[in-house]
């Protein structure tokens, strides 16, 4: 189903909390296990609707291992917090799917390398539901957002 025709969820404080810290960010690792074993992967992000849209290289395989399980998928502000400003560290935990997204979905992802791993750079697209998440983070701005998030 195009992402656009999802009705929106009710979504606990906390998790929409640690959706729109995802949002602020670009980039996040998405973990899993393939083979019995857990890994991480990097994937580039955006946030619709409240649901988490993932786009990584097909040639690494990554995509296979996450589609049809539950994934934890996290990112921070921890290399580029400005001064004064606090860090946070955020993962959601939800059910990971194949997704096509709608041309302005895949405008919002912006461009992508010319290659991964000396292959050319082919995407292939991943939702996550968040129904999970965890939020730290140092420093007092987040409890005050905390307050203000029904």
């Amino acid at each position: 189903m195009p992402t656009d025709e999802r009705p929106a969820l009710q979504r606990p404080a906390d998790v929409q909390l640690a959706v729109e810290l995802i949002a602020r960010s670009d980039y996040g690792r998405v973990a899993t296990s393939m083979r019995a074993m857990p890994f991480l992967a990097l994937a580039r992000h955006i946030v619709v609707d409240g649901r988490v849209l993932l786009r990584m290289p097909l040639n690494c395989g990554y995509h296979l291992a996450c589609a049809g399980s539950v994934v934890a998928y996290g990112t921070d502000n921890l290399s580029r917090a400005r001064r004064g400003e606090s860090l946070w560290s955020v993962q959601i935990v939800g059910r990971c799917e194949p997704v096509e997204p709608t041309a302005a979905e895949r405008e919002l992802f912006g461009g992508g390398p010319a290659l991964v791993d000396g292959a050319p750079y082919e995407p292939v697209y991943l939702g996550i539901e968040p129904r999970f998440a965890s939020v730290n983070s140092a420093g007092d701005d987040l409890e005050r957002h905390r307050k203000r998030v029904p």
